[in-house]
């Protein structure tokens, strides 16, 4: 077939424009700023401007950069499409054979090679929310096998993308940035945690020189899937970079029996010409397509009676969360069988005669009584040897191979919840918790990582199992967590109501983490809880105002035995969750801005409504400053025609956390404009303090 038409899909913010005037796979020429309504004779012609000329000892035809990068026809970079037939077929010669575009929106394309046996089918979507979502698959029109080894789609970037922001991190430290420049070579970040990992980055970003927050052109790409995944940045001499990413297959994961299909998960991009803020812009809006009721404030019980399941002791901490507000009451782990440590128990999820001989009933009707919901933890992927199941089914855990058990990983190995026993026990055992309780919410764990193992069939398996226990159960919320945030994207964002961004309660860490994850999620589906007075995993001590206006720019909750609270931490702690309730409705649904305040020891991070009517601004002071004197603080995204009503927020009962105010302060009133180009003094702050502007 020879195509001859440049498809070209665009909204008010940005454009992409395919060529598949060739008989080759389509090829992206241009993504970024919008082009506006350009006609096909503009388009062919910018296409004819922008085609390489051939320089010495290179092929003699151009070899452009295909949405699925094609070693058949010369491409010198990553494959796009790997795989072989007995070792044929390896870079196979697609070739188009029919392709649509649909309401400058949609483009899809089937391409053949009846030599290799092959067809691949591909979608390009431009979002309402301005993100770009592409996907291929391939399908084996063979006799014989097909060993497929990846699938991944890949997007050019313009030259003028220079600078690399990718992501690393651990436990209780996920979303830590890491900046270099995008040279030559290749930037590979792989995970084969068999989760999506607390060191995988979320997103890869490029953009131009020194872009940040507010400035610069930003191009982000990520991969929407729960297991093994990668994701690189490309720059060949005799190419443009590029952006591309898809499952990471295992060997022997993936073999293609004759007309059998594999399809590869989502990637999700996003550009911006107005700096990181664009792209979190949206993939906010992606994200929010979806309706949430107003998050309810959440107690989670593990920090604050961790295995120690008694139901007096539970029954007086519900009665304290009710009285400060709380509005729902979660069970961490230990309520079911044989669970009175991490070492046993895990896969008997049978609730616990020994401990609740009346089993939840009393508990559940107490927290009711109080007005709140109640949720409870799972981690049903898992399985501990010493449990009923283990001793029943040892062949139901996934490891190298039968009968071999990967190295123990907080004393538990995975369930094969690929294996169709396995997975109908677990369907059953969580279902029936959830029919025979008046459980609202779950908390979905998991971990640890999948050593030797099928990630792909798990994963699978994963989701599956989420979308049977929605649809038996829709009016129950669940939460993905994976020691902490090791299993955040859209793949499993796309069955769930938010994610526990951390284990880490630490306020200081808490500061970057939700800053950076926020990059990609809005406030409303990351989980952040107030912790106690001395952290959990770090040992530091905070006040409880900074600890509070860290948390409110989440999903906030509280994860601390509150009845060992004195009384004037409670009346805080009250007078805070009054304050969230009101202004959660602007937090969840706002714009998130984050000005690139020139103190690295200072973050400013804010939200502003929608019509930009308020919003809601936090100063959190990180670390001693070099400089005595505050730098000016610029508070971004407000409208520059309107005047705002400035105030320092503190509820009552809620201890300050600087008593030094500005004379009349209370009284400031100035144009947006002002504010958002020239700024306001705030006073001096101590580090590890934080301060919330409220503006009007």
């Amino acid at each position: 077939m020879n195509n001859t038409e440049v498809v070209h899909l665009r909204d008010t913010t940005s454009s992409v424009v395919i060529d598949v005037q060739g008989t080759g796979l389509p090829v992206v020429t241009h993504w970024g700023r919008t082009l506006g309504d350009v006609d096909q004779a503009a388009l062919r012609g910018l296409v004819n401007a922008v085609t390489w000329s051939n320089p010495h000892n290179s092929p003699d035809s151009a070899v452009p950069l295909s949405l699925l990068p094609d070693a058949g026809a010369g491409h010198s970079g990553r494959p796009g499409l790997r795989g072989h037939r007995q070792g044929e077929h390896f870079a196979p010669a697609l070739a188009v054979t029919s392709f649509s575009g649909e309401d400058d929106s949609i483009f899809r394309y089937v391409a053949e090679d009846a030599a290799a046996e092959l067809t691949v089918h591909g979608t390009v979507e431009l979002l309402e929310s301005g993100m770009l979502r592409l996907r291929h698959s391939v399908r084996n029109d063979g006799t014989t096998p097909y060993a497929l080894e990846g699938l991944e789609t890949a997007l050019p970037i313009p030259a003028a993308a220079t600078e690399l922001l990718d992501f690393t991190g651990r436990w209780s430290r996920e979303r830590s940035p890491q900046r270099q420049a995008l040279n030559y070579g290749s930037w590979v970040r792989e995970s084969r945690r068999g989760r999506t990992g607390h060191d995988a980055t979320i997103g890869l970003l490029a953009g131009t020189e020194g872009f940040s927050f507010r400035d610069g052109e930003v191009w982000a790409l990520h991969v929407a899937w729960s297991g093994n995944h990668v994701t690189y940045a490309e720059n060949l001499s005799d190419g443009s970079p590029v952006l591309g990413g898809g499952e990471l297959l295992l060997p022997g994961e993936i073999t293609l029996q004759p007309n059998e299909t594999y399809e590869s998960p989502w990637i999700y991009a996003a550009y911006s010409s107005s700096g990181i803020d664009g792209i979190s812009a949206a993939f906010h809006r992606q994200l929010r397509e979806r309706a949430l009721r107003p998050r309810p404030v959440v107690l989670n019980t593990w920090e604050a009676v961790y295995f120690d399941h008694d139901l007096a002791r539970l029954t007086s901490l519900a009665d304290t969360a009710a009285a400060v507000g709380v509005e729902r009451f979660v069970l961490d782990d230990g309520w079911f069988r044989h669970r009175r440590d991490d070492t046993a128990g895990l896969g008997d999820w049978y609730i616990d005669e020994t401990v609740w001989p009346d089993g939840l009933t009393p508990l559940i009707k107490h927290v009711r009584s109080l007005g709140m919901e109640f949720g409870l933890w799972f981690e049903p992927e898992m399985i501990n040897t010493d449990s009923d199941l283990y001793r029943a089914h040892p062949d139901w855990v996934l490891g190298p191979r039968p009968g071999v058990l990967p190295p123990s990983w907080r004393n538990q190995q995975v369930l094969d919840i690929a294996h169709p026993d396995a997975y109908a026990y677990i369907l059953e055992r969580v279902s029936s918790v959830l029919s025979d309780n008046d459980i609202a919410f779950v908390k979905w764990d998991h971990n640890r990582d999948l050593i030797g193992s099928r990630v792909h069939a798990q994963t699978a398996a994963f989701y599956r199992l989420l979308d049977d226990l929605r649809g038996r159960h829709p009016h129950v919320e669940i939460e993905s967590c994976s020691s902490g945030g090791a299993r955040i994207d859209l793949g499993v964002l796309s069955r769930t109501d938010r994610v526990w961004t951390s284990d880490c309660n630490d306020a200081l860490e808490r500061q970057l983490i939700q800053r950076w994850t926020g990059v990609f999620l809005p406030p409303e589906l990351m989980g952040a809880h107030v912790g106690p007075t001395k952290s959990h995993t770090t040992g530091r001590v905070h006040d409880l105002s900074f600890r509070v206006a860290t948390a409110m720019f989440g999903h906030f909750g509280i994860e601390w035995d509150i009845n060992s609270a004195t009384d004037e931490e409670r009346a805080g702690l009250q007078a805070a969750i009054e304050y969230y309730k009101d202004v959660r409705s602007l937090v969840h649904t706002g714009t998130v801005v984050r000005s690139d305040h020139p103190d690295p020891a200072a973050w400013v991070h804010g939200i502003v409504a929608a019509d930009r009517s308020e919003a809601l601004f936090c100063y959190a002071q990180i670390a001693t400053s070099v400089q005595s004197k505050p730098r000016r603080v610029r508070l971004p995204g407000l409208d520059p025609a309107r005047t705002y009503r400035l105030t320092f927020d503190a509820p009552a009962g809620w201890p300050k956390l600087n008593q030094r105010r500005i004379e009349g302060w209370d009284a400031v009133e100035l144009p947006g404009s002002v504010l958002s180009e020239v700024g306001i003094q705030l006073p001096v702050m101590e580090p590890e303090q934080a301060l919330l502007l409220r503006l009007r």
